[in-house]
């Protein structure tokens, strides 16, 4: 399965130039309210006058997707064709449009089940993303959202591997998005360690690390054949915690996010290279997704950007300055907890 086009939108802006430019530029300060550092995405990243018509009725979660997933299309350099069947567009999420839900659920307890608007109750749906989406490109192809807390990528890349196999389609469209809220931020003041100075630290290696809330979407053009603008091929998808063979780079998903973080000790304790990027995007459930793209650029330029937060206490063998490198494999290791890991295989 080949990755052809990257379509991204986080703290820092919109593409993929944008997301190299902040790999090479490293760590920056989060915005802060009320002591509570987060990497939030502005409403100007989400401006488009040619696509505003289209989206112009969708909510922030939605927005975030169909933007990204637009510019991984424009990306791949295909072309827009009416009544596209041969595209497959596959939509993961870890908590979905909750802010959308939570103010549904709000305008129905102060107004009653009669007065509420119909527009945000559409928007509240899961698969209201994927549909924004599929409607701006005119596809017709098969059209899915999928949640899961744990590994919503990596499920999400398992089924348009599935798709690709079947010749159900000839490319899928294949992305994460999560929003941030004043829920989530509620919620995970009681359940999260916030990071005081605003850096993630993806070497801590602790069983309660620290974390900085982001939110964003990524968006890949996946397709059974390598195409022109290739950036790698997804060799394998494991949920082992053996490593195969030894990658060139280990890239770690440890954001604070997902609980103790203990595990990846033992990929460091081999000497293998790891870094790790969430600093640059927040702590996110789908934070796989980012790294990912981060692995692609690697490929792609052939150029190992620095771990943006150089706190190495565990003396991991890492990247603290940017350098071109001959890279030839990659795993990235998300690790849920002290027992649940999945291990993407990437090639050049």
């Amino acid at each position: 399965m080949f990755i052809s086009g990257i379509g991204i939108i986080f703290t820092r802006g919109r593409g993929i130039d944008c997301f190299e430019n902040a790999l090479t530029q490293g760590w920056i300060d989060p915005s802060w309210t009320d002591s509570f550092p987060a990497y939030r995405v502005t409403k100007e990243t989400l401006s488009d006058t040619n696509l505003s018509k289209k989206i112009r009725r969708a909510d922030k979660f939605s927005k975030m997707a169909a933007l990204s997933a637009f510019d991984a299309y424009k990306d791949s350099g295909m072309t827009l064709n009416n009544n596209d069947e041969k595209l497959g567009i596959i939509l993961s999420t870890a908590f979905g449009p909750h802010t959308t839900t939570f103010s549904f659920i709000d305008d129905i307890l102060d107004y009653g089940d009669a007065n509420v608007s119909p527009t945000k109750f559409s928007n509240s749906v899961h698969n209201a993303a994927a549909s924004y989406i599929s409607t701006m490109l005119d596809s017709r192809g098969p059209t899915i959202t999928l949640a899961d807390f744990s590994y919503p990528f990596q499920n999400a890349l398992l089924l348009a591997d599935s798709w690709l196999k079947e010749k159900r389609c000839n490319h899928v469209l294949c992305g994460c998005v999560d929003e941030l809220s004043t829920v989530m931020e509620y919620a995970c003041k009681i359940k999260l360690k916030a990071a005081e100075d605003g850096k993630i630290r993806p070497f801590m290696f602790s069983d309660f690390p620290v974390s900085v809330l982001g939110e964003g979407s990524v968006f890949f053009m996946l397709s059974e054949k390598r195409c022109k603008n290739n950036y790698a091929e997804v060799a394998e998808i494991s949920f082992s915690w053996e490593l195969k063979k030894n990658p060139d780079i280990i890239i770690i998903d440890a954001d604070g996010m997902a609980g103790d973080e203990t595990g990846y000790k033992n990929y460091s304790n081999k000497g293998l290279p790891i870094t790790g990027y969430s600093p640059v995007f927040g702590s996110m459930m789908i934070g796989s997704a980012f790294n990912f793209a981060a692995a692609c650029l690697i490929f792609k330029n052939q150029l190992v950007y620095r771990c943006p937060v150089s706190d190495n206490s565990s003396s991991v063998n890492s990247y603290f300055l940017t350098k071109e490198a001959n890279v030839n494999e990659i795993n990235c290791i998300r690790i849920c907890g002290s027992e649940k890991i999945s291990i993407i295989n990437i090639k050049k």
